[in-house]
């Protein structure tokens, strides 16, 4: 089967696959011959649409051409349990997002999804599990164009800790969710971290 993509872009999403997703809200297809990823990333700024589709037969192949055009940064973070089955989520930037932070230089990123949670929330991960997904996600800084890749994974905590926000990280509140109140929370979230949710039955 072949793979899917979709790269996230403030709150754009181009989905890279050789099916039309399913999904209720409006898509704009692109034609990939001749596409040009920084073109179309400074387009976004005057476009109001929110999705965009490249339908290929290959889009290993157009997400590698894409990538290799921008400066990949690795990070890694976590879906974290503890003992009552609640999930911790963290308030950072003016939204609710999961732990994560860059993979440092020779860390394993299974590795760094574990120190980032625990550094970020002041908790002990007592296991490490499967990883979950990959998210993409493109940004602009100091006039390049970055593509964050993150590699997310499940953990679980003894007890039901307290969390200790890092405030150096601008994390300003952690908190234990029960499944029942994400949802809630996640009107405010990133769709990379709805993504996360989606694809562990969460939401």
């Amino acid at each position: 089967m072949a793979q899917k993509y979709r790269i996230y872009i403030n709150d754009n999403t181009l989905f890279i696959t050789h099916e039309l997703p399913t999904q209720i809200e409006k898509i704009q297809q692109i034609e990939v011959e001749g596409f040009d990823f920084e073109s179309f990333y400074k387009n976004l700024k005057s476009s109001k649409k929110k999705n965009y589709l490249l339908l290929t037969k290959k889009p290993a192949s157009v997400f590698k051409k894409i990538k290799d055009n921008l400066t990949v940064i690795k990070a890694a973070g976590g879906l974290v349990t503890n003992a009552k089955g609640e999930f911790l989520f963290i308030f950072r930037n003016k939204k609710w997002d999961l732990p994560k932070g860059k993979v440092d230089k020779g860390e394993k990123v299974k590795d760094a999804a574990v120190r980032e949670v625990e550094e970020e929330c002041g908790v002990k991960v007592e296991k490490r599990n499967d990883r979950i997904c990959k998210t993409y996600h493109v940004y602009e800084m100091g006039g390049e164009l970055i593509l964050k890749r993150t590699s997310w994974y499940h953990m679980k905590v003894k007890g039901s800790p307290k969390l200790v926000p890092q405030v150096e990280e601008g994390i300003t509140e952690a908190i234990w969710l029960a499944p029942q109140e994400i949802k809630a929370k996640i009107k405010n979230t990133y769709a990379l971290i709805t993504d996360v949710l989606k694809s562990e039955q969460l939401i």
